[in-house]
């Protein structure tokens, strides 16, 4: 989650460490992009090889010099599988990291905001945690499907400056699931209410 505002008096709030739980969610997210991960992971080894295996030959057999010309096509194969890995990892690991960070508890306010005239053309607002004075502790763009209308209500919060708000007055947001989840993530999506 892209966070647009951090006032770094929140590192003065109350602060407790991610549970046991709740770590374990996001390293099973993880672990689930890790086995999509080796999708691309095979073909890095795969263009690597045949990379390897071009300019070995290339340099042992007389005959065969030319063929050097083709390997860079094979770098080329490597480099972009190497991306496509990287790119399905950032996300989830960074997530990861960030379990090693501390939740904030605030009693203040959550604030929910419609789109401005700086946010995206798809936007549907903001969400925001204020410190009781009503100013801005920390701001996440909201990831709904519905557009948000105004509103400020009294809360005790607990959010997380990557992640979002956790808990409002006590109650999950839904940002990590009630229950357990399955091995690799596999299954999650029959788990989602249909509608």
């Amino acid at each position: 989650m892209k966070y647009r505002h951090f006032d770094r008096r929140a590192r003065l709030l109350a602060q407790r460490p991610w549970t046991e739980r709740e770590r374990r969610i996001v390293w099973r997210g993880l672990t689930g992009r890790m086995a999509i991960a080796i999708e691309p992971l095979i073909g890095m080894v795969f263009m690597a090889f045949i990379t390897w295996g071009i300019v070995w030959r290339a340099q042992h057999v007389p005959a065969d010099q030319t063929l050097i010309k083709i390997a860079p096509i094979f770098g080329l194969g490597f480099l972009l599988f190497l991306g496509y890995f990287i790119a399905v990892l950032v996300a989830p690991f960074a997530a990861y990291l960030q379990t090693f960070k501390p939740i904030y508890v605030l009693d203040g306010y959550v604030r929910y905001r419609e789109p401005d005239e700086y946010s995206e053309s798809d936007a549907r607002g903001y969400v925001a945690a204020l410190f009781p004075d009503e100013s801005v502790a920390c701001e996440w763009e909201w990831l709904g499907k519905k557009r948000l209308v105004n509103a400020t209500i009294p809360s005790l919060i607990e959010f997380s400056t990557y992640a979002g708000i956790h808990r409002i007055d006590g109650k999950a947001t839904g940002l990590l699931p009630d229950e357990e989840m399955p091995v690799l993530a596999i299954g999650m999506n029959q788990r989602l209410p249909k509608g």
